[in-house]
């Protein structure tokens, strides 16, 4: 059976990856700045977008229904049977369900809709490994549950940020806890949680404790195994590129990437942000 895969451009992919896979479609979403719309990715860097985030009214939105729509339209076109489509995390955006609206009504293929609970590398290595799924012309009705088990045992994403400030700006901030650690100094580790929006994982004053927290619980997950590990950062690629040196030293790591978080993730967490992603491979 011949699969695409549609993802949305919360995914993070790089646009080589994306060139080299035939099958892969990805659907941006819309950044707002003063109410004019940039798609994700495609129209705005995340340079433009921290430019303007405390000068000028910066938002998300939605990925446009015209661009599913040609995207499906592609896929039939070009003989394909069904369509695995992964999203955002249904807890942090309305993609998910945006989406679902419009799988709805398409009767030409076998449809599988993924909400990844998850978001940035960590839907990014969910895409990824799916495609390596198709490549092993794994069956369909096995896909889903292998994904579950990578997302929910085989990977971890943690985040940490210098500041809430734009997680509560955008309604983002989950339960994740707020003013008196903005007072204190006090810097969140922040995960995903089964119910797909972010949580406290972990607390440490200052962001460079906080960041050493966050290698301590990478390393004592994936100690002795193989993984893939994405840095994602906001401005700082110095410091990214600092701390992929330090990981490679300590881990047996196959594949390092680091890379910018995408423009319409960036706008919630703000310049300041760096992000530790890893899968078992």
């Amino acid at each position: 059976m011949k699969v695409a895969i549609i993802t949305d451009s919360g995914a993070n992919l790089s646009q080589n990856y994306v060139s080299q896979h035939k099958n892969l479609y990805v659907v941006p979403l819309n950044i707002l700045i003063d109410g004019k719309g940039y798609k994700d990715q495609v129209e705005i860097t995340p340079k433009e977008v921290y430019e303007k985030l405390d000068t000028h009214q910066v938002s998300t939105s939605l990925p446009d229904v015209d661009d599913l729509e040609n995207a499906l339209k592609d896929i039939k076109q070009k003989g394909y049977e069904a369509v695995i489509v992964i999203n955002i995390s249904s807890g942090l955006s309305g993609t998910f369900n945006s989406f679902r609206l419009v799988l709805e009504n398409e009767k030409d293929l076998q449809v599988i809709h993924y909400d990844t609970k998850t978001l940035a590398a960590g839907q990014g290595y969910i895409v990824e490994y799916a495609l390596e799924l198709l490549e092993k012309n794994t069956p369909l009705d096995k896909i889903v549950p292998l994904l579950d088990i990578m997302r929910k045992h085989d990977s971890l994403a943690i985040y940490t940020i210098n500041t809430l400030k734009y997680l509560k700006r955008g309604g983002r901030i989950g339960r994740v806890e707020g003013t008196i650690g903005e007072l204190l100094h006090i810097k969140p580790v922040i995960t995903v949680n089964e119910d797909g929006v972010y949580v406290t994982l972990s607390k440490a004053i200052g962001l460079q404790r906080s960041l050493l927290t966050m290698k301590d619980l990478i390393t004592k997950k994936f100690l002795g195994t193989q993984i893939d590990l994405t840095i994602h950062y906001g401005e700082d690629e110095e410091k990214a590129n600092q701390l992929a040196l330090m990981f490679q030293k300590t881990l047996n790591i196959r594949n390092m990437t680091v890379s910018p978080l995408t423009p319409v993730l960036g706008i919630h967490t703000g310049p300041q942000m760096f992000a530790y992603i890893a899968r078992k491979v």
